[in-house]
């Protein structure tokens, strides 16, 4: 079938040729009447999940107990469609699941969700939008307000305190008054949402496109989420800077503004920027009189180890955090480094994302992006090879030496790789004569 749009059209026809009501709900709705691609398409309808699976007898049960069967493409591997019968939802005992879901009509369905942007349905065949909240309204006016009384609506699920500062952040909309109220109130909450569906927000936000970046912390910050999640983050605000070297302000605008400065970044990325110099303010210093920041790049490198913990990062997530935190002032001497140094940090697989780091740094100094293209012209001219040759010496030769393995071979291998990548040697010959003369065999 193709896909997920063609998918969930199907599905709708097929549907309703049973005797169903069926509709396009939700987010692809409201990213329709925008005119922005949906990232998924969802299906509501009157049938109940034993009525879908009995049109659908291989989709997946998985919250069948909520009423929502996810209808599989069998000629599209990977396309897939969840289809949600209309329900209403009772108590909501621990912050995210309903303790009880009643089946309804679209109506009472859309009471339940989050906001109203979200809470209108699609005929893809008429066009017609059914909107029960006042959703159309609030998407030309570009507001984000709950459904309902906004209070409850965080109450059912916590995180939806993040999430309407997310869909501000995404869409550039402004937030109702009421509904801004009731995230700063709660805020608190927001702590007993686990660290993974918080970093999928926290992802979008700070991948959003470069001005909802900076709003959507600022606004995050003045709801008081910002305290609640990242309280290394908010400590920024009214940490002072040298005017000299920053006149943008303090540490939090510098952040703010660095973050804006980013293209198209990963969230690994974003991240390591949003968190560079959470070690100023522990590492503040006057010093003849100006404040000095020294190690606040290795300071700041175990407080992003902890937000990486704390969101639940893999392995290799938390290490690319962490090593941009740690190196991103490495660059702003590039041009006074040996060829083989440079060449090291070149070879690293996060160069890329490090320059790019510096080049957001410098922008947001005041400065400009004159270094990073010289830098990356160095880095572009050289070739893999040029890079990451392979090692003239190995330990192998080392111990035909005989030379007995020991803290002494890395150090050894080091040198004469250095020489390597400098130039100093060009052959294999070349590079044992120095080996032999380093060990003195």
């Amino acid at each position: 079938m193709g896909t997920q749009k063609q998918l969930a059209e199907s599905i709708i026809r097929r549907l309703r040729q049973a005797g169903h009501e069926a509709l396009l709900a939700g987010g692809c709705v409201r990213d329709l009447l925008l005119g922005r691609p949906p990232k998924d398409y969802d299906v509501a309808t009157s049938a109940r999940p034993a009525e879908v699976l009995a049109l659908y007898p291989k989709a997946l049960t998985v919250g069948a107990a909520f009423g929502v069967v996810v209808v599989t493409d069998p000629g599209a591997p990977g396309v897939q469609v969840e289809v949600a019968t209309f329900r209403a939802e009772h108590g909501y005992a621990d912050g995210r699941h309903p303790d009880v879901v009643r089946f309804t009509d679209a109506r009472e369905d859309a009471q339940r969700r989050d906001f109203t942007i979200n809470a209108m349905f699609l005929d893809p065949e008429s066009g017609e939008v059914a909107d029960y909240v006042g959703g159309r309204a609030d998407l030309e006016a570009r507001i984000i307000r709950a459904v309902g009384d906004p209070r409850r609506r965080f109450a059912e699920d916590h995180l939806r305190l993040l999430r309407a500062v997310r869909f501000a952040a995404e869409l550039s909309f402004e937030m109702d008054t009421a509904t801004a109220e009731a995230v700063r109130d709660l805020a608190p909450a927001l702590a007993t949402v686990s660290g993974e569906r918080v970093r999928e927000e926290l992802a979008r936000i700070l991948t959003a496109p470069p001005a909802g970046r900076r709003r959507g912390l600022c606004l995050a910050s003045d709801l008081g989420l910002v305290a609640v999640l990242l309280p290394e983050v908010e400590a920024l605000k009214g940490e002072p800077q040298p005017p000299a070297v920053h006149p943008e302000g303090d540490v939090f605008c510098h952040t703010l503004l660095a973050l804006e400065h980013l293209r198209e970044p990963t969230f690994e990325l974003a991240l390591a920027v949003l968190l560079h110099d959470v070690g100023k303010p522990t590492t503040a210093v006057m010093r003849e009189g100006r404040v000095t920041f020294y190690r606040h790049q290795h300071v700041g490198e175990e407080s992003a180890r902890q937000v990486c913990a704390r969101l639940k990062l893999s392995t290799l997530q938390s290490r690319r955090v962490t090593w941009l935190v740690a190196r991103h002032m490495t660059l702003s001497n590039w041009d006074q480094m040996r060829t083989a140094k440079l060449k090291r940090l070149f070879a690293e697989e996060g160069f890329e994302e490090l320059a790019e780091l510096w080049r957001a740094d410098c922008l947001a100094s005041g400065g400009t992006a004159a270094g990073y293209e010289a830098l990356m012209a160095r880095y572009r001219a050289l070739s893999a090879e040029e890079v990451r040759p392979d090692p003239f010496v190995t330990g192998h030769d080392l111990i035909a030496m005989g030379l007995a393995p020991g803290p002494a071979f890395a150090e050894i291998l080091r040198k004469v790789y250095d020489a390597q990548l400098e130039g100093g040697v060009r052959s294999r010959d070349e590079a044992l004569g120095l080996a032999r003369r380093i060990t003195g065999r």
